[in-house]
């Protein structure tokens, strides 16, 4: 176990004695809570934040962070408040140690919720103070080491989180050395069969390989002096986790991981890592494919280097990364490498990093989006660690995750964009908006203002930021679509019953249906929403709640005269306009599948706002719904469906009567969907068919094609 005066040795050079004291300070505080506390190991607990704070100083992290590294479990392991840590070591200590500490207590919570909640309260830490999530990963790698000590599922479920989150948190923020280390001690439990292959794969190959690559770096480093280029030359052999994940990712086996065998030259200048590049391409022919420029167009970490795989005159393939000192530093240490709290807050160090505009995103969308399995899910996909760039006309270079399509780009770009999207343009092709992206596509996007989204795009959609978009335009129209139509169920009852004349002051108004309710109404859109999406039903029971003293009285009836002069007058109204599958205010109900062009009628569903009945429906013709919540709707001529229809046909059982009947149907543009065929021993056969049609009149062309068929007896829709 390390000691305390080991982590001494390490700070001392570089802090002052101040700081050494409140280091001292802090580990008595934490060795007092602690106390008596053992890990699964049998070890004492102690000995953990001090193997943490160890990692933490070999980071070169600040006073604040080692000082929040020795007590980051003390108020989740012991009862240590937080007071006491502030008292004692100030906010930002208090702070850091909060925002590690797991959720361990939320009623009726799974631990799967439980464990959802903690990510998201990490993350939600790390845009105040970044410093949280250093001491979260070395804490985990910690944790990694004596993974041993645990049971074989609670191993499984922390390795599978690590490689989940984790390590790809630690590649957005470039530090590959920790997200290694992570990868590397998770492997082994998350898939021990695929580890036992790796390693039967790599073993036999490493003498070899290390043989082959000490003659490789020899000749490299000769050229490199001939040349006057100053260079150091490291030596990597691929880990085992990185050879698989590749194999896995690109479905290639070992033999086509080219850049098992690397080397990094490290130089003193952008200018000598180009001119590195060219004597290496001059001595040794390169896979072109495999050459990447990311110093002139860095990844999103910020990571820079020049990779390119070479083939030797022994017909072996070496992957050389090219890369200032500067630029390696950054590549092992990510952003902790230059993290300097003196210089500023870190809220302030924090704001224009662009490594971090994931982060903040995903701040963003928890705004919108606060379950936190669903926070969870979209983290991610934003953590997935592989781009594709792609270029504006302009030659921008955008990044976007794997899968992203061209409707992601779209919001990428701008939201207004994103949202008057009507289709793109992809190396000049015309193509739609789900079109998926790979790198290098130059990516046009088409707009039209009268274009806007409907619920299909979530599915066109792949990144969070997209779908969170688009979630929040749908929800702002169905809040919209939701008022008009409450108001109108208002007005309509209020056409029907007179409000007693304390009501018609809107407070005393508010106040009433508040007590109606029993929730707080504050203004009078907020009922018409609440009404509009059927939460609440204006019929006459209501409105008879609403004065219960006095009751309400109906409206008196308008003279023969005044009904005269208001049909004369009156504007016609079509009702409620049925315009699309996707308003979330209206839906076409299940029970009698309603067709565009046949007579329908709304009603008024409690939680979903209006559901669409055909005048056929049974439920409607014999009058099992409540005539007080019906509403007249009418069918929007711009809809187009499509429509499901349920189709009996009886016929005669001879061969060939079905491939009649589907020729015909596709002749007439239907689309068959299901089929079931029942013959009965008389020679008739029942056959029940699902089509999806375009309108009624389109179903009535194909009943009327299907009577003409001969062995048809009937056909008729059910």
């Amino acid at each position: 176990m390390i000691r305390f005066d080991d982590i001494l040795e390490k700070v001392s050079p570089r802090l002052g004695e101040k700081d050494t004291v409140v280091l001292q300070k802090a580990y008595v505080f934490a060795a007092r809570a602690h106390k008596g506390q053992v890990r699964r190991s049998g070890e004492p607990y102690l000995g953990h934040p001090l193997e943490v704070t160890a990692m933490l100083a070999d980071m070169n992290l600040d006073k604040t962070t080692l000082v929040a590294g020795l007590l980051h479990d003390v108020l989740e392991d012991t009862d240590v408040t937080a007071a006491e840590i502030k008292e004692a070591f100030g906010k930002e200590v208090a702070a850091l140690v909060e925002g590690v500490t797991k959720i361990s207590r939320l009623q009726e919570a799974s631990p799967e919720a439980r464990r959802a909640e903690t990510i998201r309260k990490i993350i939600l830490a790390m845009t105040d103070d970044l410093r949280v999530i250093f001491i979260k990963l070395v804490d985990r790698i910690h944790n990694l080491k004596t993974l041993k000590f645990l049971d074989g599922e609670k191993q499984k479920q922390i390795a599978r989180e690590t490689l989940e989150i984790y390590a790809p948190i630690a590649n957005r923020l470039g530090m590959g050395r920790i997200r290694a280390e992570l990868e590397d001690l998770s492997f082994s439990y998350v898939a021990p069969d695929e580890y036992r292959r790796v390693v039967s794969l790599v073993g036999p190959q490493m003498k070899t390989a290390e043989k082959d690559t000490r003659q490789f770096r020899k000749t490299l480093e000769g050229l490199m002096k001939e040349n006057g280029i100053p260079a150091e030359i490291q030596v990597r052999i691929k880990r085992l986790y990185s050879v698989w994940s590749k194999m896995k990712r690109r479905d290639i086996g070992f033999d086509q991981v080219y850049d098992f065998m690397a080397l990094r030259l490290i130089t003193d200048s952008v200018k000598n890592c180009y001119a590195a590049l060219g004597i290496i391409h001059q001595h040794w022919p390169h896979l072109p494919q495999r050459f990447r420029d990311f110093i002139a167009m860095p990844k999103p970490n910020l990571y820079q280097a020049l990779h390119t795989t070479v083939i030797t005159e022994e017909k072996k393939t070496f992957e050389v990364q090219v890369r200032t000192k500067e630029m390696h530093g950054l590549a092992e240490e990510g952003i902790s490498a230059h993290w300097k709290y003196k210089e500023g807050a870190p809220q302030d160090l924090m704001k224009d990093d662009k490594r971090l505009h994931w982060l903040r995103e995903m701040a963003a969308l928890y705004e919108e989006q606060k379950n936190p399995r669903e926070f969870l899910k979209n983290l991610k996909t934003n953590l997935i660690p592989d781009e594709v760039y792609v270029f504006t006309p302009k030659g921008k270079v955008v990044s976007l995750p794997p899968g992203a399509t061209a409707l992601d780009f779209a919001f990428k770009i701008h939201t207004e964009i994103g949202l008057h999207a009507s289709g793109a343009r992809i190396n000049g092709g015309l193509v739609t908006l789900k079109a998926p992206l790979k790198t290098g596509d130059i990516v046009e996007i088409i707009t039209s203002s009268e274009k806007t989204p409907n619920r299909s795009w979530l599915r066109a959609a792949a990144t969070s930021d997209a779908r969170h978009q688009i979630k929040r335009w749908l929800n702002a129209r169905s809040r919209a679509k939701s008022l008009l139509l409450g108001k109108k169920l208002w007005e309509r009852a209020l056409g029907k019953y007179e409000l007693p004349a304390e009501l018609k002051k809107e407070e005393n108004l508010l106040r009433r249906l508040s007590e109606v309710l029993n929730k707080r109404i504050g203004t009078m859109n907020e009922f018409y929403r609440h009404a509009g999406m059927g939460k609440v039903v204006i019929d006459k029971p209501f409105m008879e709640r609403l004065s219960p003293a006095s009751g309400i009285p109906p409206r008196r009836k308008a003279t023969f005269l005044e009904r005269v002069v208001s049909k004369v007058t009156r504007k016609p109204s079509p009702g409620i306009l049925v315009k699309s599958l996707d308003d979330p205010t209206i839906s076409l109900a299940k029970c009698c599948s309603p067709i565009k062009g046949e007579p329908v009628t709304g009603y008024i569903t409690v939680g979903k706002g209006i559901t669409v009945h055909s005048l056929r429906c049974p439920l409607v013709s014999k009058e099992v719904l409540d005539g007080q919540r019906m509403v007249e709707v009418a069918w929007d001529d711009s809809f187009e469906g499509p429509f499901k229809a349920k189709l009996l046909i009886r016929a005669v059982d001879s061969p060939g009567v079905l491939a009649k009947v589907a020729t015909l149907i596709a002749q007439l543009d239907g689309n068959i969907t299901k089929a079931e065929i029942a013959v009965f021993a008389d020679g008739r056969a029942n056959l029940n068919l699902e089509l999806v049609i375009r309108d009624i009149r389109h179903l009535d062309g194909i009943l009327e094609g299907l009577g003409q068929v001969k062995e048809i007896s009937s056909a008729e829709r059910i």
